[in-house]
């Protein structure tokens, strides 16, 4: 983030809090929130967005490296560990390929 601008930041009646922000993600990446999105679908009985989706890996995985005390860096990662390891394709084939995905069409 070069634009030190913080987003708003809204109280839920729940006691959680709302932070919009927007992310540009490879479609392959899209994909597999897709395919989290339905088997989080599918254990909760009703269907899901992709925001809740994401809220809920969010909220579910371990502490990440930004968690570490101020002075440490994170190890840098890997190229191979890379989400996005094929090579660079036209943004059509992606997103056709995305949507087959979700769908379970691939």
């Amino acid at each position: 983030m070069n634009d030190r601008v913080t987003p708003p930041i809204h109280a839920l009646p729940d006691g959680e809090a709302e932070v919009s922000v927007v992310l540009r993600l490879p479609w392959e990446d899209v994909a597999r929130l897709g395919q989290d999105a339905g088997r989080l679908a599918s254990q909760m009985q009703r269907p899901v967005t992709l925001d809740e989706a994401v809220s809920h890996r969010l909220r579910s995985t371990r502490p990440a490296a930004h968690a570490k005390p101020a002075g440490e860096q994170p190890a840098a990662v890997a190229p191979s560990a890379s989400v996005s390891s094929l090579p660079p394709r036209p943004p059509a084939d992606q997103a056709r390929q995305a949507i087959e995905r979700i769908n379970g069409s691939a």
